[in-house]
C-alpha cells in the first residue's frame, strides 16, 4: 500500500509499509523522509513527474519518491543503482541522494589542507595526489590561503592539458534513468538556437525499450523544430551546416549487454559525438560505473546535472582531470532554457577553491 506523506500532518509510520512523497528537490525528499520515517527508511524509486504543457516546462519539475520503512535487506548480488527497474534493492536515503555525511567535519577541527579539501568533496585519492605533488611541497609551512592558490594552480595546469573538444554536428545524448538526459539536450538545443543561431533536426530513438519524451516534443514545437523518430532502419539526414541531435533510450549500468543495440545504431548512423549525462547527486562509485559504461558506448563528451542541489562540488575533479571525456557543460537548474554553465573547470574551481586562479582553456 502506498500512502501519500504530507509534511504538515503528523502520522505514525508502520514497519514494512511504503509511502509516496511528491517533492520539489532531492534535499526536500531527504528532509521529509528522515523527519517522517526516520533514518531506517529506504528509497525504493525516484522518478520525475511529467510537466503539463509548455508552461510546465518552465517550472521546476516535481519528483515522486517511494520510500519504505524498515525494508528487509536483500542479497549483495541484487544491489543495483537508483532508478533502475523494480527488482532492484532499495537504496538508503543517504545513498539515494548521495549525502556524504563523512565529509561534513566539525568546525572545531583544525583547518588543514586535507580537511578543507574533504569538506569540499575531494576524493581521498585526489587529496593524496595533491599532498604529494612536488609543486605543493612544504605546504605545511605556508599560510593556508596561499596553499589553496597553489592547489588551484595545480588543478588548473592539469585541466589545461586537456583542451575542450567541440561537439560534432551529429551527436547523441546518453544517460542512465534519472540523469536528466532529455533536459540536458533541451538546454543544449536552446543554446544552439538562441545563442549560436543554428538550426537542425532532433530525433528520438526508442528501439526495444520505451523512451518517453513528451517534454522534448513540446519543447521542439516551441522553438520551431520537429521531433522525428529514429529507428535502426531509418538513416539520419541533415543538411550542411545543420545539427542532428538524438535523444537515446536510457542506458543500463547493471546489464550492459542491453546497450549493444544502441551501440550498433550509433556506429551505423555515424554519430561521432556522444554526450554522457551524469546526475552529480549520485554516489561517486555509481558515477564511476556509469562513466565506464558510457566509455564502452563511445562517449566523447560529459555533462553533469543537478548541480543546483549538490553541496560538495569537489567530487567532480576526478572526472575532469583523470577522465577521458571532454566536459561540455554543467546543468545548474531544472529549466529547459538557461541554467547552463559552459566554463566547467572555472565553475568547479570557484565552488571548491575560492580565490584560486581560474585556468583559461583554449
Amino acid at each position: 500500500m502506498q500512502v501519500a506523506v504530507r509534511q504538515s500532518v503528523p502520522f505514525q509510520p508502520s514497519a514494512g509499509a511504503t509511502y509516496k512523497l511528491v517533492v520539489r528537490s532531492a534535499e526536500e525528499a531527504v528532509t521529509a523522509i528522515r523527519e517522517q520515517l526516520g533514518e531506517s527508511a529506504r528509497v525504493l524509486s525516484v522518478r520525475q513527474l511529467p510537466s503539463q504543457g509548455l508552461a510546465g516546462l518552465l517550472r521546476r519539475p516535481r519528483l515522486e519518491v517511494i520510500a519504505q520503512l524498515s525494508a528487509p535487506e536483500l542479497p549483495a548480488e541484487m544491489q543495483p543503482m537508483l532508478g533502475l527497474p523494480a527488482d532492484d534493492r532499495p537504496a538508503t536515503v543517504a545513498n539515494a541522494f548521495s549525502l556524504d555525511r563523512e565529509s561534513r567535519f566539525s568546525r572545531d577541527m583544525p583547518a588543514g589542507l586535507g580537511d578543507l579539501l574533504r569538506r569540499s568533496g575531494f576524493s581521498p585519492a585526489l587529496i593524496g595526489r595533491l599532498e604529494a605533488a612536488p609543486e605543493l611541497a612544504g605546504h605545511e609551512t605556508k599560510p593556508l590561503h596561499h596553499v589553496l592558490v597553489d592547489v588551484g594552480a595545480t588543478l588548473g595546469a592539469a585541466a589545461r592539458r586537456r583542451a575542450p573538444v567541440p561537439l560534432p554536428a551529429r551527436a547523441a545524448f546518453l544517460g542512465s534513468p534519472g540523469a536528466g538526459r532529455t533536459t540536458a539536450l533541451c538546454k543544449w538545443l536552446a543554446r544552439e538556437i538562441f545563442s549560436r543561431h543554428r538550426t537542425g533536426r532532433v530525433f528520438k530513438a526508442e528501439f526495444d525499450r520505451p523512451n518517453p519524451s513528451e517534454g522534448l516534443g513540446v519543447f521542439c514545437e516551441a522553438v520551431g523544430l520537429m521531433l522525428e523518430h529514429a529507428t535502426p532502419d531509418s538513416p539520419i539526414r541533415q543538411d550542411e551546416n545543420e545539427f542532428a541531435y538524438l535523444d537515446m533510450p536510457a542506458i543500463s549500468v547493471r546489464r550492459p549487454q542491453e546497450n549493444r543495440q544502441a551501440l550498433r545504431y550509433l556506429d551505423s548512423a555515424q554519430v561521432e559525438g556522444r554526450v554522457l549525462v551524469l546526475n552529480a547527486l549520485y554516489d561517486v562509485s555509481l558515477l564511476r560505473e556509469t562513466y565506464a559504461v558510457g566509455r564502452d558506448l563511445g562517449a566523447t563528451h560529459l555533462v553533469f546535472t543537478h548541480l543546483d542541489e549538490l553541496e560538495h562540488w569537489g567530487r567532480l575533479w576526478d572526472f575532469l582531470i583523470e577522465g577521458e571525456l571532454s566536459p561540455l557543460f554543467l546543468s545548474t537548474g531544472s529549466g529547459l532554457t538557461g541554467d547552463l554553465v559552459h566554463d566547467v573547470v572555472g565553475a568547479v574551481m570557484r565552488r571548491t577553491l575560492p580565490g584560486a586562479p581560474i585556468p583559461h582553456l583554449s
